[in-house]
């Protein structure tokens, strides 16, 4: 790691963590999950929000933590739950490995450890879709261990009070130690909390509010003139365009065909509409091959596009209706239309199903 040079001494102070506690103590966000002043914190409520904020909006997730905690508000109901009633809660949050992993591990945490989350990094590490991250921030704001956790609010505010050269990832060990550094004795998950709405709120990575931010003064990329090109980060590379075809199936009484797709991998467990493998050399000439069963089909007009993390993808969609008594082949089954709203259906295939509805 390399840190700008060219700082006059008043900026070459490092940030203090008690003016940071001072500022959130003033300014903390009111959040569903995180407890108020004078209350005791819930671990269950930081670990849920902790893995629906995985690679998704605060915005986002606030529906789904509500509902989730409707529905399940102890891990042990949570872990009692079948798994599909967890897919169709979670259906449209995406990156659904989440929500596997959360499901086996509210069954670990009641199984093994008689429905209390263990309160050290290295306890909550072993717990399935527990990684370093989401360990330390339940460690620091459920139990107030002193603990690090480096989301991408923290690693941004980090990479700019330090003007942290490196791209990333690899400036990322830098980061963290940067962080350890900084993480004070006491008030360590109020510490953690205040980086992250630090992040989210005042140095945003368009656009950061500088004149509002209480380490203003003592920030290296602020001294630079130019926090926004902070954390360095290297040119985006988008995946290559994978093409597919989906065949929705109607039958006359209101029902479409659907199957489960496998339980891991990509939208592991969830539901979907029947479809070809999506490849990058797909041949639209031979994707009725593919399809479920013999019947009229009808390719519509357009096409479907979804963006995962690692690829683009279009899918070209075929209707066909057929009789009533038309019997699902193996490996499928029939769903209402009435009951879509409420299946484990990702958004790719909701959007696939309004595409063919609409037309």
């Amino acid at each position: 790691m390399s840190v700008a040079a060219k700082r006059s001494p008043k900026k070459a102070t490092a940030p203090d963590p008690d003016v940071l506690l001072a500022w959130y103590d003033r300014h903390r966000r009111v959040l569903p999950w995180r407890a108020g002043k004078g209350e005791r914190t819930d671990p269950y409520r930081v670990w849920l929000s902790e893995i629906m904020l995985q690679q998704t909006t605060v915005k986002a997730v606030a529906p789904y933590y509500a509902r989730f905690l409707a529905r399940f508000p102890t891990v042990e109901a949570l872990a009692a739950a079948p798994l599909g009633e967890v897919l169709k809660l979670w259906a449209g949050l995406g990156y659904y490995a989440r929500a596997r992993n959360l499901h086996a591990c509210a069954i670990a945490v009641a199984e093994r450890h008689g429905g209390r989350f263990p309160d050290s990094e290295a306890a909550l590490r072993t717990l399935p879709g527990i990684g370093a991250y989401t360990a330390a921030a339940i460690a620091a704001i459920a139990f107030d261990r002193r603990a690090s956790p480096v989301d991408g609010n923290i690693e941004r505010v980090i990479a700019r009070a330090f003007a942290v050269e490196d791209e990333l990832p690899g400036a990322k060990p830098a980061i963290r130690a940067l962080a350890e550094r900084l993480t004070p004795d006491r008030r360590a998950g109020d510490f953690a909390q205040a980086m992250m709405d630090l992040g989210a709120t005042i140095c945003t990575p368009k656009s950061p509010a500088c004149v509002l931010c209480p380490w203003r003064e003592s920030c290296a990329a602020s001294a630079l003139g130019h926090p926004e090109n902070f954390p360095r980060k290297p040119a985006k590379k988008t995946g290559i365009l994978r093409k597919g075809a989906a065949f929705l199936t109607l039958r006359a009484d209101g029902h479409l065909l659907v199957r489960q797709r496998a339980a891991k991998g990509l939208l592991g467990g969830m539901t979907e509409v029947p479809t070809t493998e999506w490849a990058k050399d797909f041949d639209a000439a031979t994707a009725l091959d593919a399809a479920p069963l013999k019947a009229a089909w009808q390719r519509l007009p357009g096409v479907v596009t979804h963006t995962f993390t690692h690829f683009p993808l279009e899918l070209t969609v075929y209707r066909a209706k057929v009789p009533r008594a038309t019997k699902a082949p193996r490996g499928t089954h029939w769903l209402a239309l009435d009951e879509v709203a409420g299946a484990a259906l990702p958004n790719l295939m909701r959007k696939v199903i309004a595409h063919a509805i609409e037309i």
